[in-house]
């Protein structure tokens, strides 16, 4: 069965490299994928993500500054949801578990 999960969350920009924006994941979703889901290098998890009407798979990865997952966004979902720094993203993922 798959885990589902919708929050909003603020895009942010990483510091040391421009051109990668993130959304954190909630804590609790954070603690609920690394209880169920299989890791895969550097500890990410591959997920289906949605913002508005725009779909992509992807991976999140293991934040230890925040404790919890981030999820990389990249340029061409920002423009086709018009968002920013600072924007705040309705995030939809679904992760399909392992048995």
């Amino acid at each position: 069965m798959p885990l589902e999960s919708e929050f909003a969350a603020e895009l942010w920009r990483w510091p040391a490299k421009d051109a990668w924006y993130f959304v954190t994941l909630p804590l609790d979703l954070a603690d609920d994928i690394r209880s169920r889901a299989e890791p895969a290098g550097f500890g990410s998890v591959k997920v289906h993500a949605e913002i508005g009407s725009t779909r992509w798979s992807t991976s999140v990865f293991p934040d230890t500054s925040s404790g919890s997952y981030v999820l990389p966004v990249k340029a061409a979902v920002r423009r086709a949801e018009a968002l920013d720094e600072g924007s705040e993203a309705m995030v939809r993922l679904r992760i399909e578990l392992e048995g």
